[in-house]
């Protein structure tokens, strides 16, 4: 008969030591996984005409432009915006210093951003 665990003793952790191996050999076919389909997404790529090449980089520029993770305009030499309203409006907003069109007016926060998305 198994005998009772007191209080004070410790425990017996070697089904963990076996379940963080089976999470290695999981997250390894994962990565096999991933790169397979991006061996199969660039073989895609290379086999696609010029016109189906721009269509795609279109809808993906356009992609990330409504998810914010680009802008629509970058700035340019000359840009000067009386506001970040204005400068959202344009499709070049968020500015980072050094860029054309960055004033410290309109880094609200002095963190080299201004104009930056609302949180």
């Amino acid at each position: 008969m198994k005998r009772r665990r007191t209080y004070h003793e410790p425990r017996r952790y070697n089904h963990r030591r076996n379940h963080r191996r089976n999470n290695i050999s999981s997250s390894g076919s994962v990565l096999v996984g991933l790169g397979l389909i991006g061996a199969v997404a660039g073989g895609g790529w290379a086999l696609a005409s010029p016109e189906q090449q721009a269509a795609a980089l279109s809808t993906a520029k356009e992609v990330a432009v409504a998810t914010g993770a680009m802008r629509e305009r970058a700035p340019q030499e000359g840009d000067y915006w009386s506001g970040c309203n204005d400068a959202r409006a344009a499709g070049t907003a968020p500015i980072y210093r050094g860029e054309p069109g960055y004033r410290e007016g309109m880094d609200g926060d002095s963190d080299g951003i201004a104009c930056e998305p609302y949180r």
